[in-house]
């Protein structure tokens, strides 16, 4: 299947993926899920796979963490994956600790060609070579494979114990090292509310909680190393100028509860053609009059809007973006490519990297097709997050010049 990761490079195959609505519906939406991740697999042939999930066990986590097991089995069992003889599961299931909980679960498959891969044991503080298969579930506190972290609760008052944090393993191929890190920021509570200024209030809390992570992973505890941060980062549109933008010509009213202390909802209404209604906004409604602008073109005139990973622009990078939005997807099975008028579209999962990480990516001689960064199942329901993809290969050396500097951490 995938090539000896020798003359062409190591392909790695890294995927984000908020998969909160499989364990609503898992009769119908894991099996097309599973199908359309191992396609993905199947076409690119890495020889390393990085699955990052965000929600694992769902919104009813209590009743759903067993269908999380079964999930897990099938993806370690499948055919699709029986040449990927060596893999690393953490999943965050143990949501009676709500102070720890962050419902995160990151995967990694080895493929057999891949001679040795080592993982960074960050209490012993060096690499260890990886063999067989492993699954860590319940208390990740007291595995040393891993960092794991949820952002304070003072972050978002608004939700004391939303599940929220982040997960960082380190791994070694060859001469190169990376830092690979699932990440799960705050979403926007209200509509309402998003949209009263620009930038919003929950961008400031997302820019607040993204920073304290960039912080912890470039600190001094370890030695620094390139870093990919892939997961649900909630980034949204900026709401105030993209209703500015679509609604130009429209008139809005503004609808107060009964006792007049909050608006209720905004209605934008044509000036002329009968006053027909543009959009209308509420807490946890946005329906607009037109969704495929959101859809030609992969609703790239509204990356203009897309304005949270600016403030980070020194600290992170990311390849063009040439999908549309990966949220709120319909998550009725037979709709596929009709959102969820909940609200407004927009990229919240993301592959974002550190400047090291990029120039492992895109090296001058890499040719355009050796670089996919796109979305999985465009066409089928892959329930309210379609997952987000970004597969590269690595060279021999391409770790220099910090080729053996991780040689300082003994391997084992």
């Amino acid at each position: 299947m995938a090539g000896k990761g020798t003359s062409q490079g190591t392909g790695i195959l890294l995927v984000t993926a908020n998969v909160g609505s499989l364990f609503e519906d898992p009769e119908n939406l894991q099996k097309t899920w599973l199908r359309e991740f191992y396609q993905t697999v199947h076409t690119h042939k890495p020889h390393f796979v990085a699955l990052h999930c965000q929600e694992v066990g769902g919104k009813n986590y209590e009743e759903s963490m067993a269908h999380v097991d079964s999930f897990v089995k099938e993806l370690l069992s499948s055919d699709a994956m029986k040449e990927y003889n060596r893999a690393r599961v953490y999943l965050d299931e143990n949501y009676k600790s709500p102070e720890h909980f962050t419902a995160l679960g990151s995967c990694y498959f080895i493929h057999e060609s891949l001679k040795t891969i080592h993982q960074f044991d960050f209490k012993a503080k060096k690499f260890k070579k990886v063999v067989g298969k492993e699954i860590y579930s319940d208390t990740l506190e007291s595995t040393s494979m891993l960092e794991k972290a949820k952002f304070p609760q003072d972050y978002f008052p608004e939700c004391k114990w939303s599940r929220k944090g982040f997960i960082r393993t380190r791994w070694a191929m060859g001469d190169c090292a990376f830092d690979l890190v699932n990440i799960h920021l705050f979403h926007d509570a209200s509509n309402l509310v998003a949209c009263e200024n620009s930038p919003s209030v929950y961008s400031a809390i997302r820019q607040k909680a993204l920073g304290y992570v960039l912080d912890r992973i470039t600190d001094q505890r370890y030695e620094k190393l390139p870093y990919f941060l892939f997961g649900d980062f909630n980034f949204r549109l900026d709401s105030k100028q993209v209703i500015e933008s679509l609604c130009s010509t429209a008139t809005m009213q503004t609808v107060r509860t009964a006792d007049n202390t909050q608006v209720d909802k905004l209605i934008f209404r044509e000036s002329d053609n009968d006053r027909k209604v543009v959009l209308q906004l509420e807490k946890k409604l946005f329906n607009y009059i037109n969704q495929d602008v959101f859809r030609e073109n992969n609703g790239t005139l509204l990356l203009e809007f897309d304005k949270e990973k600016a403030v980070f622009k020194d600290r992170l990078q990311e390849l063009e973006i040439s999908f549309p939005p990966s949220y709120p997807y319909s998550e009725d099975s037979s709709q596929g490519k009709q959102y969820m008028n909940t609200r407004c579209p927009a990229w919240c999962d993301r592959i974002l990297m550190s400047s090291s990480a990029k120039d492992l990516v895109v090296k001058p001689e890499t040719e355009e097709k050796a670089i996919t960064y796109d979305n999985i199942g465009p066409n089928v329901c892959m329930g309210d997050h379609k997952p987000v993809f970004l597969s590269f290969r690595l060279t021999t050396g391409a770790g220099k010049p910090n080729a053996n500097k991780h040689k300082c951490c003994v391997m084992q």
